[in-house]
């Protein structure tokens, strides 16, 4: 027997995304609903050679349902999420809602997945963001091997990770310089075209953005409370794919070709480093892809046991629709849950 999967919020990118790494992957799913808010009700989206038309969040009826893949923003999940979960589902939320919240487990798969089996409090677990996903996962292997003291984070992150309206901005922005057309700022605080922007989300009190401080807190809770962080998150204009210059200062000893041992052998990992123009992955290339990319593996001499490294992922896969659809399969793979029509 099969699950069944609902996909909330099957409009947006992340949705879509979700729906195609369902087919991708052959989840065992022997029925998938797609809902999104009322104005979306009876859009169409793809699942494979198969076209769903979108039902109403609403007025959905969850208790058959096993695994819920969330991707309506914090607002929708803070509502729903409780009222799936009390219903039985299991919901698995992209936003930023539940990321800290002690009773919810917050997962990357090739990081923490034992954490999971903590989901039963609310029924609900949470997917991290974007850029701190592709962040632990090249993290982890380094941390077992020699310890990480401390992590400085620079990244260079993609107009996806803020919807389709900011895609849509940077392509029309973008045609409007060639076309010597007005430039229309909507969605960015600045022009995104041939620019780049030191901003994203909201500044906090310290000066630090809430998206800076959402790795710091985060990258705490899934891999070790101990590390110290700091990020500077910018964006730039990319489609799809966040990049990042990782700074790491760690307890022991590692040597640069050590790293890349460690990291060839991680799962969700590939390196590509040569020391050669082009040897290495640019955003372009990991658009698409399942993995994390790690480049520019080299070893920093103005720190004891330091280490310099780049990384590239797709923010739509791994950063969100990927890792969910992981959680949830580890979810199955670890016997942490049945379908409920197989239980009755």
């Amino acid at each position: 027997m099969g699950y069944k999967v609902a996909v909330v919020g099957a409009t947006g990118n992340v949705g879509r995304e979700m729906l195609a790494i369902l087919d991708e992957r052959k989840f065992p799913a022997d029925e998938v609903v797609a809902l999104a808010s009322r104005r979306s009700v009876g859009v169409e989206v793809s699942y494979g050679d198969k076209t769903l038309k979108c039902k109403a969040l609403e007025h959905y009826d969850f208790s058959d349902v096993d695994i819920c893949l969330m991707s309506a923003g914090g607002e929708v999940s803070k509502e729903w999420s409780p009222k799936i979960g009390q219903q039985g589902a299991v919901v698995i939320d992209n936003s930023s809602a539940w990321r800290m919240d002690p009773d919810v487990p917050l997962i990357v798969p090739e990081v923490n997945a034992a954490a999971a089996a903590g989901f039963t409090k609310k029924n609900i677990i949470a997917n991290p963001n974007c850029s701190t996903a592709q962040l632990v996962v090249a993290l982890k292997p380094l941390h077992d091997h020699a310890k990480i003291k401390r992590v400085v984070v620079s990244t260079y992150q993609s107009v996806s990770g803020a919807g389709k309206d900011a895609m849509d901005e940077l392509f029309s922005q973008t045609k409007a310089v060639y076309t010597n057309d007005e430039l229309v700022n909507k969605k960015f605080p600045k022009r995104i075209a041939f620019n780049l922007i030191p901003q994203i989300d909201v500044f906090m009190e310290d000066g630090f953005t809430k998206e800076e401080w959402k790795m710091v807190v985060e990258t705490k809770k899934i891999l070790d409370p101990k590390i110290k962080l700091t990020a500077t998150c910018v964006r730039v204009p990319v489609f799809v794919s966040h990049s990042e210059s990782v700074n790491i200062e760690f307890e022991n000893p590692i040597t640069a070709d050590e790293a890349r041992e460690i990291l060839r052998k991680a799962p969700g990992c590939l390196v590509i480093d040569k020391h050669e123009p082009g040897g290495y992955v640019t955003p372009y290339e990991a658009a698409g892809e399942d993995a994390t990319y790690i480049s520019r593996i080299r070893e920093d001499a103005t720190v004891e046991n330091g280490l310099v490294l780049w990384c590239v992922s797709d923010n739509l896969r791994k950063g969100a629709a990927l890792n969910a659809i992981q959680i949830a399969e580890a979810l199955i793979n670890r016997k942490l849950i049945t379908a409920k029509k197989q239980a009755a």
